[in-house]
């Protein structure tokens, strides 16, 4: 299993990646291997606010249907279109490809609380 260094976690299997005021945001290599094959995203709009933690779409595989929650509070400035066409990217490249949303950070201090790689890789249970 796929912890990059780079990235903070959520205890629900989301990852954000800091870009600035940004953050990209997708589920974790763990979260797709759990799910297996993804099928159907339900995609936020863009211009939507969440707060952290709160469920900003779902995620649909062949096991099973999942909420995806924002890892902070913030709005959505983007979605990655892609993934109407190809839901499977997430299988195949969670941590690239299959980004899910892009966020306008509206409080950095979420940042905090969320897992580092360890947090994570100790969360799930796996040696980092």
């Amino acid at each position: 299993m796929n912890i990059p260094d780079h990235l903070r976690y959520t205890k629900d299997h989301e990852w954000i990646r800091v870009e600035g005021e940004f953050g990209i945001v997708g589920i974790t290599d763990y979260a797709q291997g759990e799910l297996g094959d993804i099928v159907f995203v339900e995609l936020p709009g863009k211009g939507a606010s969440f707060a952290q933690g709160q469920s900003f779409g779902t995620i649909e595989a062949v096991k099973a249907v999942s909420d995806m929650f924002l890892p902070v509070t913030g709005e959505i400035v983007d979605v990655n279109a892609n993934l109407g066409n190809a839901p499977e990217l997430i299988n195949k490249d969670p941590y690239g490809e299959g980004w899910i949303v892009k966020v306008k950070i509206s409080n950095a201090a979420d940042l905090g609380n969320l897992f580092d790689a360890a947090g994570y890789a100790s969360h799930v249970g796996q040696a980092h």
